[in-house]
């Protein structure tokens, strides 16, 4: 059996994923600052009978992603899916004539230097296995930049450049990265925004392995 690993995970988008994959069949690793919190979500899981464990990291440290990657794979089978997609903090989001150099520090380290270290761990062990996919999760000014949230707008750009660069050079090892972009707010009442749609989406993207950039719903005019 194979892991599917969310970096994120929380009761919404990360549980509805989660139990997708799990009913595929797959493992599931979930990855969380809250040990707590993580709890909860795998108490949930195995009411449906989904084998899930939980392990603490936070996105901004990366020994411990690094840890808890390691862990996750050892406890629970090889990592053939990764999926990250944490909530980035309020603070990120201001707007872009307020924003020093500084504040671009922990949403460049969210965005860019956190994927980067949980794909390198991950990468070796898809590799054994033959192949893997990579799934990123953004919101909307990945592509199109709001002014008041420059440091999602920025951070997002250049982990969507990285995970395009990832789509094309990891192809001939058979290794699938993708992006998907939600351009609104995720409600369970939407119809293709819900957390239920959005991870039967990811699901579609991880098994037809068509294309790079997906999309939840149209950007809005």
């Amino acid at each position: 059996m194979t892991t599917f690993a969310l970096i994120g995970a929380g009761p919404g988008l990360g549980l509805a994923t989660a139990r997708r994959f799990g009913a595929a069949g797959h493992s599931i690793a979930l990855l969380s600052r809250s040990a707590e919190h993580l709890d909860l979500l795998t108490a949930d899981l195995d009411r449906d009978a989904i084998p899930a464990r939980g392990f603490a990291a936070d996105v901004l440290d990366a020994a411990s992603l690094v840890t808890a990657l390691a862990a996750a794979s050892e406890a629970l089978g090889p990592i053939e899916i990764l999926q990250y997609s944490p909530v980035p903090r309020a603070d990120f989001m201001k707007p872009v004539l307020d924003t020093s150099a500084s504040d671009l520090d922990d949403p460049l380290a969210f965005s860019v230097k956190a994927p980067l270290t949980c794909v390198n761990a991950v990468l070796p062990g898809m590799r054994a296995l033959g192949g893997g996919t990579l799934l990123f999760v953004n919101g909307g000014s990945a592509v199109r930049p709001h002014p008041d949230r420059a440091g999602t707008s920025i951070a997002f750009a250049a982990e969507s450049a990285y995970a395009r660069m990832l789509h094309d050079r990891l192809a001939p090892d058979n290794v699938y990265a993708a992006q998907l972009i939600i351009p609104g707010a995720i409600r369970p009442d939407a119809e293709h925004s819900s957390p239920g749609a959005l991870a039967r989406r990811l699901y579609t993207i991880h098994t037809e392995r068509t294309g790079f950039r997906h999309y939840a719903e149209p950007l809005p005019d």
